[in-house]
């Protein structure tokens, strides 16, 4: 694994420094952790969901390669963008999906134990969102912890390596911004 890793560390900065040929490189080898993450994602979406995982996978992995600015740095990295770029892109089909259905009969989104989502994801999805973007304006660092473990997938390792802090920080600021979650969304709720 460790090779993977450096070889996708080098296609990346070789992608970063526009070698096209190093994006036809990457994808064989970074397509099955992109599947994990979108079906991490997936599984937590409604299950009539009209958007399917390998549509979210291509679509993440065309707004990667498509990213001139972005510096890669390493695997790790690139796996937190994927797992940002995939919540947007399903945040944006919740949203145009319940662009007309606003107030009503919402349910409340259960935080507890993994914050487990019922049957309306989508609306659930979008409620989380707005609580997460309420966090992000007290705990930056909180709210990304928030979206790379419970959006991304990510282990508090992998996590910790992304964000460039301890594990025992990425367990501190989970548990905390899911209370503060859990206490925002009943409250909205």
């Amino acid at each position: 694994m460790p090779e993977r890793t450096q070889e996708i560390t080098e296609l990346l900065i070789n992608l970063s420094k526009g070698d096209q040929q190093a994006a036809s490189k990457l994808i064989p080898i970074v397509y099955g952790e992109l599947r994990r993450l979108a079906r991490h994602y997936m599984r937590q979406e409604r299950q009539d969901h009209t958007l399917q995982t390998t549509a979210l996978v291509h679509e993440a992995y065309l707004r990667l390669i498509e990213q001139r600015q972005t510096n890669w740095q390493n695997r790790a990295h690139f796996f937190g963008i994927a797992a940002q770029l995939m919540r947007r892109i399903l945040l944006d089909h919740a949203r145009a999906s319940h662009a007309g259905k606003r107030g009503g009969g919402e349910e409340r989104l259960p935080l507890e134990e993994g914050l487990v989502f019922s049957t309306e994801k989508s609306v659930e999805l979008i409620a989380l969102d707005q609580a997460l973007d309420r966090l992000a304006e007290l705990s930056p660092r909180q709210s990304r912890i928030v979206e790379l473990r419970f959006f991304g997938g990510l282990s508090v390792e992998e996590t910790a390596e992304v964000m460039g802090i301890a594990p025992k920080t990425v367990k501190r600021d989970w548990s905390v911004a899911r209370a503060w979650l859990h206490r925002e969304v009943r409250q909205s709720g």
